[in-house]
């Protein structure tokens, strides 16, 4: 497949960096200013253009808008998550559905805040839309729900953001206050600057939106999720938990009826109380029982690997 690639951060460039080894090419590589777009049958040379990058130099020559002009078979829309409109990840994939080609989401604000609109923009494409990398970074949430069928699945819980698991486990593990914790994940880099999608749960819930949409085929957006975050989340309720051999986590759940996301109490050595910036999905299915699934849900290098997976399977 002829990859063209918006967003140059940490998840565009690692598609990027691998495409060859998933023995794709890379034609088009841009930010939000510039892009590098190869002449007619060439790839781009992805090393020089992410070395300018990371230099801040120019990544490439090019206006952005020309990647869409390029002779791809595949858009990697990899530009950040916006919420309400979702854009201008929704245009890039108007715009690329318009033109009759495919579109792999690691971006989750189209198919969170506008997933009918999205649906209803592939159903008159001859491309089509996936979006594994918008849930679980590297855990193949949506491919599993997809082989046992949306309709098999009555429900999705987890552990879906990294930096608020990281901040629970080390307030359990060191009686330490929340403020101290994440200013040791910022320092780790684990927390963002801004972490204000993570701990305050955002970021799960967007992702538990997703799976409702997944599962109800539309209907959710962030405003119809229930949602709670960590900050106010004592050490002394972690202490009370860990008496009674439980523990907290964030839990998100998606079900056909709604979304919630908040801490939850989970038993001290179960499947959900994963540690660290680990994340970990419970997919219950009708005839297939409950199905576990747990890895690393963000980073570039893995969630690069849920992207070409999804070029692997168009």
């Amino acid at each position: 497949m002829r990859l063209a690639i918006l967003g140059a951060g940490a998840v565009g460039g690692s598609v990027a960096e691998l495409a060859g080894e998933y023995g794709h090419e890379v034609v088009a590589l841009a930010n939000s200013s510039q892009a590098a777009v190869a002449d007619e049958d060439e790839e781009i040379d992805v090393e020089s253009a992410l070395e300018r990058a990371a230099s801040d130099e120019a990544l490439g020559s090019s206006d952005p808008d020309r990647v869409f002009e390029t002779d791809y078979d595949v858009l990697v829309e990899a530009t950040p998550t916006t919420l309400g409109e979702a854009e201008p990840g929704f245009s890039h994939v108007e715009r690329t559905l318009a033109d009759d080609k495919h579109v792999v989401l690691a971006n989750k604000g189209p198919v969170a805040e506008r997933y009918e609109d999205v649906r209803a923009l592939e159903r008159e494409s001859a491309g089509s839309v996936r979006f594994e990398a918008a849930v679980g970074g590297a855990i193949p949430v949506l491919s599993t729900i997809e082989d046992c069928t949306p309709q098999a699945v009555t429900a999705v819980r987890g552990v879906l953001n990294g930096t608020a698991n990281f901040i629970l486990t080390r307030m359990a593990a060191e009686g330490l206050e929340y403020e101290h914790v994440l200013a040791e994940a910022q320092d780790l880099g684990v927390a963002e600057a801004d972490p204000t999608f993570d701990v305050d749960g955002t970021d799960a819930a967007l992702k538990c939106v997703i799976l409702a949409n997944v599962l109800a085929d539309g209907g959710f957006s962030l405003e119809d999720a229930d949602v709670t975050g960590i900050q106010d989340v004592p050490p002394s309720a972690l202490e009370l938990a860990a008496e009674d051999g439980r523990t907290i986590r964030l839990v998100g759940e998606a079900t056909r009826e709604g979304v919630r996301v908040g801490p939850r109490l989970v038993p001290e050595n179960g499947a959900m109380a994963v540690s660290g910036t680990r994340n970990i999905v419970q997919i219950q299915t009708r005839h297939a029982g409950d199905l576990y699934s747990s890895g690393r849900g963000a980073g570039g290098p893995e969630t690069a690997t849920a992207v070409l997976s999804d070029v692997g399977r168009l």
